[in-house]
């Protein structure tokens, strides 16, 4: 899925850039716990002349920019509040997303008064990107949640009809979960190989909350509805039905004690702090269902445009509208577990 997975880039209407507010609201609620994990965490080294950043599924901007002055403003304090004895290093900033990635706008919109120097990564952050022990600190916002590839099957009518696992088999919920758990655990293994020794690692992750079902997540189900608009289509022949069975968004959203979990059984790494964040955006406000259906399109567009071409994207998206509608007056809606977030401070322990 690397060459596939992107998100919307320019900064056009329908691009990222211009529709990631509902995760800005989030990392702007990560970024006070992470300026004072820094401060309590944190161990400064003497004499290290380059502090190293990584920012793994940096998109386009602008959030990954806020998060890295958030990161830097905070060593940076801690520099001149517990060492000012010590220089203060200079700061590399390595963004990273698959090779697909709109690295030309990032690039082009990076802050003109930015207090680092800027590396661009192109790769799955998956598996190894960087030396070992080369990276103060890591940063992922809401990337995890994304699979490396939709488990197959070998049949079209495995997820019949539905493009996403709510209300699947049990055998298609199944699949999809031990997918994420084995991207995750890759991903922290190689992160434990690249974390330097007193680095820190800060992941931001979509979750549904403890306790739940694999399938009870709002935003899955809000992406599911595209199910339904992809059946209206089938329906009047805009669509071939196997088109639509072939097709499945690589999405998972696991509970957050699944997750420590997780990092518990890496022996490298340790857990120091877990935050849990709520989305501050209401379902019952003006604009709701606008904001969702242009923050999912900025996210899934380049796969539909893949998979069912690009004269129906507008088509697509425009009925996809009607049926958040829909969905936003069922009680299914308002009875569904509310998707929060997770925020894991983790260090590298002395097993490495």
């Amino acid at each position: 899925m690397e060459n596939s997975i992107s998100m919307n880039g320019g900064e056009g209407p329908n691009s990222y850039s211009q529709n990631s507010k509902i995760l800005k609201e989030a990392a702007d609620q990560a970024k006070v716990f992470i300026s004072e994990s820094v401060i309590e965490i944190l161990e400064l080294q003497k004499d290290l002349k380059v502090f190293s950043i990584a920012d793994y599924g940096c998109s386009v901007g602008p959030n990954t920019f806020s998060s890295v002055d958030t990161i830097i403003q905070a060593v940076q304090n801690k520099y001149k509040t517990q060492a000012p004895e010590l220089k203060i290093p200079q700061f590399l900033v390595f963004f990273n997303d698959h090779v697909i990635n709109d690295f030309n706008t990032l690039f082009r919109t990076l802050p003109s008064g930015r207090q680092y120097m800027a590396a661009g990564v192109p790769g799955s952050f998956l598996g190894p990107l960087f030396p070992k022990s080369s990276i103060n600190l890591m940063h992922s916002a809401f990337s995890l949640h994304w699979l490396s590839r939709v488990p197959e099957e070998g049949s079209l009518t495995w997820n019949k009809d539905i493009i996403s696992y709510p209300r699947s088999s049990n055998q298609v919920i199944e699949a999809f979960r031990a997918q994420f758990f084995s991207d995750i655990e890759s991903f922290f293994k190689a992160r434990s190989a690249e974390l330097a020794p007193v680095g820190l690692l800060v992941v931001l992750l979509p979750v549904r909350p403890n306790g739940t079902h694999s399938s009870d997540s709002r935003i899955a189900h809000i992406i599911k509805c595209l199910s339904y608009t992809l059946a209206d289509m089938v329906q009047e022949g805009l669509i071939s039905e196997d088109l639509v069975d072939s097709f499945n968004v690589p999405l998972f959203f696991p509970s957050a004690s699944e997750v420590k979990e997780v990092v518990i059984s890496n022996s490298h790494l340790n857990i120091e702090r877990v935050e849990e964040l709520h989305f501050g955006v209401n379902p019952t406000s003006p604009g709701y269902i606008q904001f969702c259906k242009m923050h999912v399109r900025a996210g899934l567009e380049g796969m539909f445009c893949k998979h069912f071409g690009q004269n129906l994207t507008d088509d697509i998206f425009d009925r996809y509208h009607e049926k958040l509608e829909d969905f936003c007056k069922t009680s299914c809606s308002t009875d569904l577990a509310k998707t929060d977030n997770v925020l894991l401070l983790v260090l590298r322990n002395d097993a490495c």
